[in-house]
């Protein structure tokens, strides 16, 4: 079956990058000139996903306004002849039927995902990570997709995380099926002893889940933190008919994290077509004073 549909979790407060997210989410902010948000979008739709559920809650609003149209600005734009721009942001609107839904309790990332299960409607579905924006010519979750079309199991984009890092993360345990490519059979949330980690590969920011995931979810018992855990419902999967890892190519950004935002911006800054050059020369001159 045709992925066609995705779901980016957005609810969550953004409390390691206060106080900027007191009153902006942290999804809305600017990698030099486009929201985080942006580029998740960007990259499901050049991923083939036609229709995008983003779940919020209280104080989101900024990222439905994003996506909607803006008469006032249009308008101006337009009267002033500034066709490009006023295409850039008229086509924002038009990336995908966005739909948005509320995560009324913070109960956790599978909470959230459950609240998706009437758009989903018994098909399976990409989930892009609201923190995570992964910058690469082939995109995180086309790479994905490819692999659920090939293996028809639930997919985790995943990438090898330092062994001091290993106990903040989940670990799988996995076999190489060839080159990427690996099969995940089990898994563990923040393993706190060396004895409890299965790997050094972990789940960062994309997954390709099977409709099943919500009858799972269903029964899953709160976790780490008192949460419904998602990571809890995807290790029943692994256990029962397994999951395929992708180690998928791309940078990713950690977006809730204050160096991972710092690192987005100076990287993608040194790439961008308007201020890359001049923005390199300046990095220069400030690297002779360090």
């Amino acid at each position: 079956m045709k992925i066609t549909k995705a779901v980016i979790p957005a609810a969550g407060l953004g409390t390691r990058v206060l106080p900027a997210t007191k009153a902006m989410p942290k999804e809305m902010f600017p990698i030099v000139d486009k929201p985080a948000i942006q580029y998740i979008v960007e990259e499901a739709v050049n991923s083939g996903i036609t229709d995008i559920l983003i779940i919020t809650n209280r104080g989101k609003g900024l990222i439905e306004d994003h996506f909607d149209r803006s008469p006032e600005l249009e308008f101006a734009l337009s009267s002033k002849g500034n066709n490009s721009m006023y295409e850039e942001v008229v086509g924002i609107s038009k990336l995908a039927r966005i739909y948005f839904v509320r995560q009324k309790e913070t109960k956790g990332l599978g909470h959230a995902i459950n609240c998706a299960r009437n758009f989903i409607d018994g098909q399976p579905f990409a989930v892009l990570y609201g923190d995570d924006v992964i910058i690469g010519e082939d995109p995180a979750c086309g790479q994905l997709i490819r692999a659920y079309e090939e293996f028809g199991l639930g997919v985790l984009g995943v990438k090898q995380v330092p062994e001091k890092d290993i106990s903040k993360y989940g670990s799988l345990k996995v076999e190489n099926i060839r080159d990427n490519i690996f099969k995940c059979t089990d898994m563990v949330e923040k393993p706190q002893t060396p004895e409890a980690v299965l790997s050094l590969y972990s789940i960062l920011g994309r997954c390709i889940l099977p409709p099943e995931i919500f009858d799972i979810l269903d029964k899953t018992t709160p976790g780490a933190g008192g949460e419904i855990q998602l990571t809890d419902a995807m290790k029943v999967l692994a256990q029962t008919s397994g999951m395929i890892a992708v180690e998928y190519t791309g940078t990713r950004y950690d977006m809730g994290n204050k160096l991972g935002v710092m690192k987005a911006e100076v990287e993608t800054a040194l790439n961008h077509k308007e201020i890359g050059e001049d923005f390199r020369a300046y990095l220069k001159e400030i690297a002779q004073t360090l």
